[in-house]
Order: C-alpha cells, then sequence, then structure tokens
C-alpha cells in the first residue's frame, strides 16, 4: 500500500457447495484513489444531496475514503432538506467507499445556499495540519471504541 487512500472493488468466486447454497469468497482489490476518480464523482454523477461549499480537499476525502474502507464509521452527515450542512468530504467519500452514512437533519441559514457538484473544485492542498490529522485520528478512533495504536495499525 501506498500513503494514498483506495477506491474498493469485490470479486465474488465460487468457494465450494454445501448442499443447496454456494459459500463465497469475498477478496478486496483496492485500486489508488485518485484526482480523476473523485473528479468523475462530481461531474458525472447526480448526487441525492446538495453541495453547499464550492471547494472540496483532496487529501481530506483521501483520508476518510481509505478510513471507511477499512470499517472506521463516522458521525452523521448535518442536513436540511437535501442540502449539506456539515459533511461535505465524508459525503463523498462514502459514495466512493460504499459506506452508508447517517443523515442528521440541521437547520440551515438564509445565507446558506446550494453549489452544484459540476462547480465544485477539488483542492490538492492539504486544510488539515499533521496535529489536526493526529486530533481526528483520535477522535475517529474514540468515535470507533479504538485506542490509538489499534486504529494507526489498521490503516497500514
Amino acid at each position: 500500500m501506498t500513503d494514498g487512500s483506495y477506491i474498493c472493488a469485490f470479486v465474488l468466486f465460487s468457494k465450494r457447495k454445501i448442499s443447496s447454497t454456494l459459500n463465497y469468497k469475498i477478496i478486496l482489490i483496492m485500486v489508488n484513489l485518485t484526482l480523476e476518480i473523485v473528479h468523475h464523482l462530481l461531474k458525472e454523477r447526480n448526487q441525492n444531496l446538495k453541495s453547499t461549499q464550492d471547494k472540496l480537499c483532496f487529501p481530506i476525502v483521501q483520508r476518510i475514503h481509505r478510513k471507511m474502507l477499512v470499517g472506521i464509521r463516522f458521525k452523521g452527515i448535518k442536513v436540511s432538506g437535501d442540502l449539506i450542512i456539515d459533511g461535505h468530504h465524508r459525503y463523498i467519500a462514502s459514495l466512493l467507499a460504499g459506506a452508508k452514512m447517517e443523515i442528521v437533519p440541521w437547520k440551515s441559514t438564509s445565507a446558506t445556499l446550494p453549489v452544484s457538484w459540476h462547480n465544485v473544485s477539488l483542492v490538492l492542498e492539504d486544510w488539515d495540519t499533521e496535529a489536526k490529522i493526529q486530533m481526528l485520528n483520535e477522535e475517529d478512533a474514540l468515535h470507533n471504541g479504538l485506542d490509538i495504536a489499534s486504529f494507526c495499525a489498521l490503516l497500514k
């Protein structure tokens, strides 16, 4: 594995036949999550929820996506109607990882306006410092009932 995040595909094949049912083995294939993959999701697919921000940080999407692929759960996405109030990066990462996210009803202000996903740009500059990344990892570990060492081991 590299330091990047990954998109995954599942390949099912028959392991053996038991009675009238088949027993399947799942192989997880991980492919490096690229800017092009996220860009395609934003530009080519219709999303159920609407953005309220015009920029996303690609490194943040990568980190969240990678965590989701190893089973890390996140707090819900705050939504007013179909507008995302808080959780844009988690929402996009969850679509890429095939992870379910809880939707938390939230209030918006009159200043909250929808932004078409076609107009959302991906920023390559990391918005998080190393200290913030460490703090978020500690919060994610706690939210998932893990100590930080076990949490970090999952990401290796």
